[in-house]
């Protein structure tokens, strides 16, 4: 990852169909199409990719959560639970819904563990959503059993983890709805957009109107569409929907570049002592996306972090420290810093919960680095990195 490193002939053919049409909007305009729906085309071959009858397009991967959580009855006063580690987009989407987002440890995954989310069920518990990040997943398996035992919806978020598998199936097609992120730095990229599939024809009925005002879309007259529940605007446009067809259609083609940089860092960092890897759950497969690895202690990632960037390796994450990405510096969520007020519920249930420790998963993060896999890589840069990776971690950990 990113797709946009690969961009090419195959993307600008299909930018300038849209262009040459002058339909950018993925509804309507049929007679002036010339046959080009970019859009439809891509949900068509998402849902094929994905084994799933049902795939819908949005404007964003923060979009699709949004959307995917209301289709499944997800509203306000409802509590989803969501790991200390994911993209901010996670519990933003939650809280749009006026739901209440509930932190939840992680395990040697990096992602949700089982145990702490059935600890963290609670009578307005609605749903859980396990974040796939850094292109592995959750514990499948354990997740859904608890959703069938309590009476609760899964939704999967594999907005980083796209092409990933568990047990043979797709990631994002084994919950109720999953949701991808198509932005500028995915596996693959619309520019902007993002994806909700699911084997549920109601929870697709709902997402496809709830995403565009309520539209029902049924008939050839937008205008004279029925609208049968509130609505909002998530669509996706078909400038972004084109690059993102044309990149769907080279997905296979990335995830096996991928697989075979990230099996030469993998092969390069083996048996350094004091090193470990990221537990990938039983049946997995990962998307490749990056490489994760655990150090003894926070001292020593910190210090290997900065030895890696010293010597040029960049794309190397410590997501202890980030801003965007785990619960330490997320104080605009603690302390309800709003533009606008949040519902009384979604305010208790922050504000309760605020003070909250996650030892585990700071045991896990503060250990952890995350080496980012790109596309663009030739054979003989491969390799080199893969040398400094092994020369510098091994200096650091002697």
């Amino acid at each position: 990852m990113p797709g946009f490193e690969k961009f090419g002939d195959a993307e600008r053919q299909s930018v300038s169909e849209v262009l040459d049409n002058g339909v950018l909007m993925r509804y309507g305009f049929g007679p002036m199409r010339n046959g080009h729906w970019k859009a439809r085309e891509m949900e068509q071959a998402l849902a094929a990719r994905m084994q799933v009858p049902h795939a819908h397009l949005v404007s964003s991967g923060t979009a699709a959560l949004t959307v995917a959580l209301a289709s499944a009855g997800v509203g306000a006063a409802d509590e989803v639970i969501l790991p200390t580690f994911t993209f901010v987009a996670s519990f933003e989407a939650v809280l749009a819904l006026g739901a209440v987002p509930v932190l939840c440890d992680i395990d040697d995954t990096l992602t949700l563990c089982p145990g702490a989310v059935e600890a963290a069920i609670g009578p307005r518990t609605r749903a859980i959503m396990p974040v796939h990040m850094c292109g592995s997943m959750a514990n499948l398996d354990a997740l859904k059993a608890l959703v069938e035992q309590y009476g609760l919806v899964l939704v999967e978020d594999a907005c980083q983890a796209i092409g990933g598998t568990y047990r043979g199936k797709p990631l994002g097609s084994l919950g109720d709805v999953g949701c991808f992120s198509f932005d500028y730095v995915k596996t693959i990229t619309c520019g902007e957009g993002g994806g909700i599939i699911t084997h549920s024809q109601a929870i697709y009925e709902k997402a496809q109107a709830y995403s565009d005002h309520g539209h029902d879309h049924i008939g050839q007259d937008r205008g004279a569409e029925g609208h049968p529940h509130l609505g909002y605007n998530y669509r996706i446009s078909e400038l972004h929907a084109a690059v993102g067809l044309a990149q769907l259609r080279r997905l296979d083609d990335f995830l096996g570049i991928q697989e075979s940089h990230y099996t030469q860092f993998r092969n390069a960092l083996e048996g350094i002592s004091g090193l470990e890897f990221r537990r990938v759950p039983e049946g997995g497969v990962e998307n490749y996306s990056f490489l994760n690895v655990f150090l003894p202690d926070a001292t020593k990632a910190r210090k290997a972090h900065a030895a890696l960037a010293e010597a040029g390796i960049d794309g190397v994450f410590y997501w202890y420290d980030n801003n965007w990405h785990y619960h330490r510096k997320w104080d605009h969520l603690k302390e309800l810093k709003s533009l606008g007020a949040l519902p009384e519920a979604a305010r208790e249930g922050i504000q309760s919960r605020k003070h909250m420790s996650f030892e585990q998963s700071d045991h896990w993060m503060s250990r952890t680095l995350s080496i980012l896999v790109k596309l663009s890589w030739e054979a003989g840069e491969v390799a080199a990195r893969a040398r400094t990776l092994r020369e510098v971690l091994s200096r650091v950990l002697a």
